[in-house]
Formats: C-alpha cells, structure tokens, sequence
C-alpha cells in the first residue's frame, strides 16, 4: 500500500466522483479506477458502493479514510521535517491546543519568534485534552496546551504563567448577573452548558456532593458556540473566563465561581521527542519566555 494510492483513494472520498477526483489529481480516469480496485483488492474489501452520479464510502471505506488520513498527514509531517533539518531559520511547527486565553502568550511569543525566524510555518487545530494528546501521541503534532495536569510519565512539559478562572456566563438581564460570585446552590436544577472534560473532572472537585443536583443541558467543546444557546436562553454556560465576550453590548456576564476555581494551563510535548531545528529553537524561546 503507497501513500501515493491513499492519496487518490482520500481525492475520491472527497469528490464522491471518479471524474473530477481524476481532474484534480492530474491523471486519468481509468488510471484512478484502477488504482482504486487495486487498492480493494489488496485490502480484500468494497470501499465505494457506486451510483448514477456519484459514489459514497462504504463502512470499510469509512474507517480506511480515517487511517488514511493520518498516513497521509503523519508522511507530509516527515517530508517536512527532513526537508527543513539543514534550515535552522525555517520550517513547520504543529500545535495542539485547548481553549484558555492565555494562548495570548503562545501567539505572542510566535510573533516574536518569527520576526527572527520568518521561515517559521505554525500549523494549529483545537480540541480537548483527549483530542490534541491523541494526534501528540501518533506523532502528528510537536506541541500540545492541555487544560490539566500532564502525566509527566509521558510528557514534558511548561506551566503558562497564569492560572485560569472557571465562572457562569449568565444573560446581563438575570438575577444571577446581580450576585458577585456564584455558589452550587445558585446551580441546582438549573440548565447548564459546560465541556465534557470540565463536568467530568473540574465541576466534580469544586462542588463535591452536590454534584447530583447540577443538570447538564449540553456539551460543547467550544465555548463560543454554547455561549449562543446561552443568548437563546436554553442555559447557563460553566467555563474559563475571557473566552467569551462579555462586553456590555454582548448581553453576557461573566461571574466567578465560589469557592474559586482555577485551571493551570500547560505547554506539553513526548519524552525523548527528537525536533526539527526550528521546532527546537521555538521551544528554547518559549523556555526562556515562560521562566
């Protein structure tokens, strides 16, 4: 199986025509086609299930699609890796990273970074800890910024240098907007809008037994997004402060929790990890910036 197969298999996933996925890869269409039935047999299994105008994976296709992808990614991350070790001013970085606002640090270093260093290519997708050390242990990424505390069996790892504040946001116009900090009780019964991560690790430590009288609405793993069910009116959002705008014009309010409760944010990457040269410059740099 070639990379160079898997590349014409995720075209015609994507296109769901032999057509214009041949148009795109600059090759024939009886050249794909045939790339794609030796690909079905080498596996042994359908990928596509053909109609009239198009076709769709099948559940086969569908889970070689997800491999396929990493494959993919993971021989694009080593080209480039090879390719950049005689540029020490240049060269692609991959970041995972949670929502905090203090990734104000990250960018701010990166610009920092790059004025030095121009050649520096940063590549960034969002997630939960789950999702960004699942792609940090496959390889896929160099960095990670987790919500909690990393297993530093696994991990290296730097501490932000601030600590982050869970709160309620809160329409401008409810009586819980009025209250300086917001307790458990406040909580009780109400819809609540919160990540999976935090109802299922940071709520449960900050408000012990009476958990089970907190009612979960829905999850999101974008702040954002709640915060416009919030507007809606369908609930009331647990999160880190200042990931949402809670200006006056918003019709949002931000309140803390009590007792307080924080979350430390960290820089994270493998044990023994081996870095291109401008991943390795852009880590000293963040030592330095984050001692």
């Amino acid at each position: 199986m070639e990379i160079r197969t898997l590349r014409y298999f995720l075209a015609v996933a994507r296109e769901e025509n032999m057509t214009r996925a041949a148009e795109y890869l600059h090759v024939t269409q009886p050249t794909l086609s045939k790339q794609i039935q030796s690909l079905e047999d080498e596996l042994g299994k359908k990928l596509f299930i053909r109609h009239s105008f198009r076709i769709e994976l099948t559940e086969e296709g569908m889970l070689l699609r997800k491999r396929a992808e990493d494959l993919v990614s993971m021989a694009d991350k080593i080209a480039g890796e090879f390719s950049a070790l005689d540029d020490i001013t240049g060269g692609d970085v991959y970041f995972g990273l949670a929502e905090s606002y203090q990734i104000r640090f990250l960018a701010r270093e990166i610009r920092r970074f790059k004025e030095v260093c121009p050649g520096l290519r940063y590549h960034i997708t969002s997630g939960d800890t789950e999702q960004v050390t699942e792609k940090l242990d496959r390889g896929l990424l160099d960095f990670a910024v987790l919500a909690e505390e990393p297993d530093t069996a696994k991990y290296n790892f730097l501490s932000f240098p601030d600590a982050d504040v869970w709160g309620l946001i809160v329409p401008s116009n409810h009586p819980l907007a009025g209250k300086p900090a917001i307790t458990a009780d406040d909580l009780a019964g109400l819809p609540l809008f919160c990540s999976e991560q935090g109802w299922k690790k940071d709520i449960p430590r900050w408000c012990g037994e009476k958990m089970d009288k907190l009612r979960l609405e829905g999850s999101f793993r974008l702040s954002y997004n709640a915060s416009l069910f919030v507007k809606e009116g369908l609930g009331f959002l647990l999160t880190l402060d200042r990931l949402i705008d809670t200006s006056e014009r918003s019709g949002l309010t931000f309140r803390p929790l009590t007792p307080r409760l924080e979350e430390n944010i960290y820089l994270v990457w493998k044990k023994y990890q081996l870095f291109t040269p401008i991943a390795g410059r852009l880590l000293d740099a963040l030592r330095a910036a984050m001692a």
